[in-house]
């Protein structure tokens, strides 16, 4: 593979790997740190990522670990898992502006608390719309497996915010 065809393969995916280590690293400097190491092991192994089915799957595979293995050297003291990827559309008033960015918070601290898995599962699928197979590959996980722990990660976020609204749901 030569560096034109390699950029043709890394540049559709370089940001779902930015928008991954940030998830998970939370700092934007070790997110581009981490999207950098990436995008290294995968030119030193430009040559048999044709040999895998789904290398995006290994791309976002890589960055996971690499993510993990960073929040493991930092003994996780000062990076939590927070979301920051969403974005607000254009609002006609400040008012709306206000509302869905404290609203935002709000989903951002329920994500926080949910555990590393939840968190994961629910960037690959809810926010990177990756499909079952591929979240198969980089989670080592059966779709089976994925499926009941997003359904139970979407239930306690959904349990939280109804709560948050004071819904009357303990």
């Amino acid at each position: 593979m030569n560096q034109k065809a390699f950029l043709e393969f890394v540049n559709p995916i370089k940001d779902k790997i930015y928008r991954l280590s940030l998830r998970l690293l939370v700092s934007k400097d070790a997110a581009e740190d981490a999207t950098q190491e990436v995008m290294i092991r995968l030119w030193k192994m430009k040559d048999k990522l044709k040999d895998y089915k789904s290398p995006q799957a290994l791309a976002m595979t890589i960055t996971k670990n690499y993510c993990f293995d960073q929040l493991k050297a930092k003994k996780n003291n000062n990076l939590r898992i927070v979301h920051t990827n969403y974005e607000d559309g254009k609002k006609s008033s400040l008012q709306k502006e206000i509302e869905a960015k404290d609203e935002l918070l709000k989903v951002q601290e329920i994500i926080k608390n949910l555990s590393d898995q939840e968190q994961l599962l629910i960037q690959l699928r809810d926010i990177e719309q990756l499909e079952y197979d591929e979240m198969e590959e980089i989670t080592k996980m059966n779709q089976t497996a994925i499926r009941v722990a997003l359904s139970r990660a979407r239930k306690k976020i959904r349990k939280e915010i109804l709560k948050k609204h004071n819904y009357g749901i303990a």
